[in-house]
């Protein structure tokens, strides 16, 4: 790679220092982002390109001044770079490529009628070859790294237009960061219609913004700063090339085109990108002679700034046109809504704080926000059930409860938010219908847990541990401990988790090997559905965020991991159920 650069070197010793992304020559914006769109005369609607606001690319003298004389700025589009430098297979001569990369500058800059032109070169070939390279692909990216450092060198800024995704391991990194030095790299992104479509709005959306993000990370991850960077959209409409790909009607395609603009005008503004880019406006084919392309048109330009056209006229009735459909903004505060429910930054870190895992803290929350859809806990039950704790576990002392929270690295907060989940989980287990457990695993739970603890008592109000009954046999498994302590005959105020009951035993506790099983086997069903309900918590749950995650609006669309969380295995001495 070494004899490659200093080759190339050679090739173009009177390369100068790179440009400054914000010079703004030719009269161009001097903006973070500058929005391009191909507008040559194969575009039939090149007019519409025609006016302020808008950078059209073209080539030759005869649409580039009549873009300009309408108010648009022009930069230069090369077709031709292949015939300037070959092919990987092919490549041209290097002795050809510095006197062609002057001769292009000098057409481009009168064209631009500008002496530093911006140079759209389509396109690069095999941007995802792993080295080592062939002679005849190393002296092709020496061609394309000795053209660009040409263009540069005479003050001029080249677009390199890149159709897939790079190989960058390597010396073919090097050659990319070379190439990021002296040129703007333009990854070609162009989405099917369909796929997008099907997807729904919010999906679709999240799909392009995600496809967006990760064809530039894959220069950035190599250091090709985003000032360098653009990406280019595609319209076109030929099959199998991308872009519309027979999407019908006709108002889908233009709702997926809104779509577009408003993913590429996100992504292009949270990573800082130099350009973005449209193409698929020409008509060179009879593919490429759709009836609804000025209209598309018309809406890419409207949805990113709608002064630039009238874009609900232009698609017509039926026309979705919300410009805030399916989009991520979000308050700085807050990481991910699920409906009206929020995920706060502080809330993250602030369980992150005792999960010592972000991931886990962002699960868990977005747990409790698809499960909060079902049912939701008052605060004043959360504060209830807080003085049960503190009562049943801490002996009434409510430092002695902070001091466990501190332990564990959760604040009070955290701890009725762990709390809220529990309540939360009991109360939407009770929901669930689940089957009689059998005979046979009756018997086997009588068998397993003979030694363990039950007991004959009433219980008022009704309660779960008794089935939802007032009368019946308590087991150790489900029933509060207490009850297994109280004197028999006499009621007593029995506090729990979710209120408190008036037990009155009937008989002293026995082990449950001691009661027949005849005698038995209606408190082990009680206990048995309650297992069961348990289970069926866990398969609801993930099916509850998977749903949520398909309307979720996360930052940066940086997804949870779908998961069922136990917080309370965190701070056990909140477990309630």
């Amino acid at each position: 790679m070494k004899k490659l650069l200093i080759a190339v070197a050679a090739l173009a010793a009177f390369a100068a220092a790179p440009h400054s992304a914000s010079a703004g020559p030719c009269g161009l914006p001097n903006q973070t982002t500058l929005w391009i769109d191909f507008a040559d005369g194969s575009v039939p609607h090149w007019e519409m390109f025609a006016k302020p606001g808008v950078i059209g690319a073209a080539a030759n003298f005869i649409y580039p001044p009549r873009l300009r004389a309408a108010g648009a700025k022009t930069v230069y589009f090369d077709l031709n770079f292949r015939n300037r430098i070959g092919t990987p297979s092919d490549p041209e001569d290097a002795a050809t490529v510095v006197d062609r990369a002057h001769r292009l500058f000098d057409y481009a800059a009168a064209s631009m009628d500008c002496p530093t032109p911006w140079i759209a070169l389509n396109e690069l070939f095999g941007a995802g070859t792993a080295t080592p390279w062939s002679a005849t692909n190393a002296q092709y990216r020496a061609n394309v790294l000795a053209f660009v450092r040409t263009l540069a060198a005479r003050g001029g800024r080249p677009f390199l237009l890149v159709n897939s995704k790079p190989y960058t391991g390597g010396e073919a990194g090097d050659w990319w960061r070379e190439v990021g030095k002296v040129a703007d790299i333009v990854r070609e992104v162009y989405f099917p219609a369909p796929s997008i479509h099907k997807q729904g709005a919010v999906l679709g959306s999240r799909s392009m913004r995600q496809g967006l993000r990760r064809a530039a990370a894959d220069f950035l991850a190599i250091g090709i700063p985003p000032s360098r960077l653009g990406i280019m959209l595609g319209f076109q409409t030929t099959p199998r090339t991308g872009g519309r790909e027979g999407l019908q009607p006709a108002n889908a395609w233009f709702r997926v085109a809104k779509l577009t603009a408003l993913a590429s005008k996100q992504v292009s503004g949270e990573l800082g990108l130099a350009t973005v880019w449209s193409w698929g406006w020409g008509a060179w084919s009879d593919g490429e002679r759709d009836p609804d392309k000025a209209a598309a048109a018309c809406v890419w330009l409207w949805a990113r700034d709608t002064s630039l056209c009238d874009g609900p006229k232009a698609a017509g009735p039926g026309f979705n046109t919300s410009l805030t459909e399916a989009q991520i903004t979000l308050p700085r505060s807050v990481q991910c809504m699920v409906g009206a429910q929020r995920i706060g930054q502080y809330d993250l870190a602030r369980l992150t704080a005792m999960t010592r895992d972000r991931d886990v803290a962002y699960s868990a929350l977005f747990a409790r926000a698809a499960e909060s859809e079902r049912v939701r806990i008052s605060s004043e039950r959360i504060l209830a059930a807080e003085r049960n704790v503190i009562l049943l576990r801490f002996g009434g002392s409510t430092s002695a409860y902070r001091g466990a929270l501190a332990r564990a690295g959760a604040s009070e907060q955290v701890g009725r938010g762990v709390l809220a989940d529990e309540l939360r989980r009991a109360e939407i287990k009770r929901t669930f219908q689940v089957p009689q457990p059998s005979g046979t695993e009756i018997a086997a739970y009588y068998a397993t847990y003979s030694a363990a603890l039950a007991r004959s008592v009433e219980a008022t109000p009704a309660a779960p541990w008794l089935g939802g009954a007032k009368r019946g046999v308590a087991l150790a498994s489900i029933a509060p401990p207490q009850v297994f302590k109280l004197p028999t005959g006499r009621r007593t105020a029995v506090r729990w988790f979710d209120g408190i009951y008036r037990v009155r035993p009937l008989g002293a506790p026995k082990v449950l090997g001691s009661i027949p099983l005849a005698q038995a086997s209606g408190p082990i069903s009680i206990a048995l559905k309650q297992f069961a309900r348990t289970n069926a918590f866990q398969s609801w749950t993930i099916t509850q965020q998977k749903a949520a995650l398909r309307r979720a609006r996360c930052a940066r669309d940086e997804l949870p991991h779908v998961a069922e969380v136990e917080l309370a295995s965190y701070l056990p001495f909140l477990a309630i159920d």
